[in-house]
């Protein structure tokens, strides 16, 4: 039998590590060749890792959430014939034969002493004293009267505000009804009581919830946009009355073989002409060299909610599409963001971003900047609105867009005249297709 060593691959092009988000294999498991062994995360992207060869699980390389460099050892198979782990090799052989020699020498102390340790512990006897004063805690109801107060030594109500404790539920043992710190202490151990009259219980649990995967991912990532770009706001209602019309006629005359339109085409064939109006807004700022990347190519990420979290698929080049193109792509890369499907390129090298709740949008947002650029539109629910059209009101479908922009770079004059323009695309649609 020999043991062969897999390493953790090069994954993407220039990733130098990884994040191991889910292990498939223990210790342990027969695994047949091209099995599954793990998943590892690299910039939103999951990959799995098969099994070049088929053998037995000695050793994993890692918990879920360490970040490990590729290259580095992963898993260790003991398999039939050489392997490929040289035998003089300390780092291999020496290592297994350490861990294993440790868990071998603790169960030989152990029983030796093990048996003088139960009687040391006799102060875990010793709680003889809690004993005697259990029965109050135990006791059900309301310890004193409507209105009466709890006494209590200064130092026990110190102890109590600092145990969040509430000294009107708690019995004491003591002349009239004086509350000890063994009352305290037994009221405590005995958890939380039911609120007398309700039947209801305060919940004190605490539950710890490791981030890790792409949960980390959005956190390193949301961290780097608020701590670095100089964030501002502009929102700005839009009428979509017309829009919505032009929409529905198109989704009712629409071929089987063109997608259904939702508003983010239309949105996006919007921007591409603002942009052009205003190449800044479409860039990436280099804060540590200084510099703006401006870029002809209009790459309109799409926010989007998964079941493992939010990742931002890209439609590349929008301005070469039309809005049914749009609209195909947004379909395509969203059903992959969802299944987990999509690859690297699809996640990456957006100008631009759009950020959408549907019909969870609320009135107004204010949206993270995907860094480096220095623009997003943020979409808002459209809603019946009564509008003033200078004689009547008229029940109008209203949206507003609520977009932040690299104040840095980015002035606000020229960020009100980039949504203003979008607005007057929005409101009169025939002009997108012009």
């Amino acid at each position: 039998m020999g043991e062969h060593v897999i390493k953790l691959p090069d994954v993407g092009e220039g990733v130098a590590e990884a994040e191991l988000v889910e292990w498939n294999v223990a210790v342990g498991d027969v695994v047949r060749e091209d099995a599954i062994l793990a998943s590892v995360m690299t910039d939103k992207a999951a990959v799995e890792i098969p099994s070049p060869v088929e053998g037995t699980v000695t050793w994993l390389g890692g918990e879920v959430g360490d970040v490990i460099a590729v290259g580095s050892p992963l898993v260790r198979l003991e398999v039939a014939g050489e392997g490929n782990a040289a035998p003089d090799t300390p780092a291999g052989p020496a290592t297994m034969s350490e861990t294993a020699a440790e868990p071998e020498a603790a169960p030989a102390e152990a029983p030796v002493r093990a048996e003088p340790a139960p009687k040391p512990p006799a102060p875990r006897r010793s709680p003889a004293p809690p004993k005697r004063d259990a029965p109050p805690p135990v006791a059900t109801g309301a310890p004193r009267r409507e209105g009466e107060k709890p006494v209590a030594s200064p130092a026990v109500r110190g102890r109590a505000r600092e145990a969040g404790v509430d000294l009107r539920q708690v019995r004491g043992s003591g002349p009239a009804g004086r509350i000890s710190h063994e009352d305290l202490d037994a009221f405590i151990e005995a958890g939380p009581q039911a609120t007398p009259g309700t039947g209801l219980r305060a919940d004190t649990s605490v539950t710890d919830v490791k981030v890790i995967g792409l949960r980390r991912r959005i956190a390193e990532k949301m961290a780097l946009s608020k701590s670095r770009i100089a964030h501002i706001t502009y929102v700005e209602e839009v009428d979509v009355t017309a829009l919505e019309e032009l929409r529905a006629q198109l989704n009712k005359t629409r071929q089987d073989s063109q997608p259904r339109l939702t508003i983010l085409p239309f949105l996006m064939r919007a921007m591409v002409k603002a942009i052009a109006e205003q190449p800044a807004i479409n860039a990436h700022y280099d804060d540590e060299a200084g510099v703006v990347h401006q870029y002809g190519g209009v790459h309109i990420g799409i926010a989007a909610q998964t079941p493992t979290g939010l990742v931002v698929p890209v439609v590349k080049h929008a301005e070469a599409r039309d809005v049914w193109g749009c609209a195909a792509e947004l379909n395509r890369l969203s059903d992959a963001a969802k299944a987990g499907s999509a690859n690297r390129d699809e996640l990456t090298g957006s100008t631009i971003t759009i950020t959408s709740l549907g019909a969870m949008g609320g009135l107004v947002t204010t949206p993270v900047i995907n860094h480096p650029e220095v623009a997003i539109v943020g979409v808002n629910k459209i809603q019946v609105r009564p509008m003033w059209d200078g004689s009547q009101f008229l029940p109008r479908r209203m949206m507003n867009l609520s977009s932040s922009f690299d104040h840095r770079v980015v002035d606000g004059w020229d960020a009100a005249v980039f949504v203003q323009r979008i607005k007057a695309l929005l409101e009169a649609p025939a002009m997108i297709f012009m």
